[in-house]
């Protein structure tokens, strides 16, 4: 069970890294399920993900109280203006801006609901 949880925390990390860069996918929540997943199956690869600069105290605030820092808040909202924004100038089916915007919106609530950490 050890080799499956393992592989889906590879999976998530590296949908996370990919988040980095690409404003659809989002950091975080990948990182967290990476944590979880490597919790059961690798210590050193949970430890080193705990222990990492960037993704280590995004996790640790959000394992201590649920908490996400007002400069990933920023960060999380600027992508989803983004995202939204280019796909007003792709000229997407209205229906699926609409759906786009009720999905962002219930995003935009729960980042910004969440405590500062």
């Amino acid at each position: 069970m050890r080799i499956i949880w393992l592989i889906f925390g590879l999976i998530s990390l590296g949908l996370g890294l990919i988040g980095v860069v690409l404003p659809l996918l989002p950091t975080v929540p990948f990182m967290l399920l990476a944590a979880f997943c490597f919790a059961r199956s690798s210590d050193r690869m949970h430890n080193w993900l705990l222990t990492h600069k960037v993704f280590g105290p995004m996790i640790e605030d959000w394992n201590r109280s649920g908490a996400i820092s007002p400069t990933a808040k920023k960060a999380a909202t600027l992508s989803i203006v983004l995202v939204f924004g280019i796909s007003l100038i792709l000229d997407v089916k209205t229906t699926v801006l609409v759906i786009q915007a009720v999905v962002l919106s219930a995003v935009l609530f729960f980042i910004w609901s969440r405590p500062n950490a």
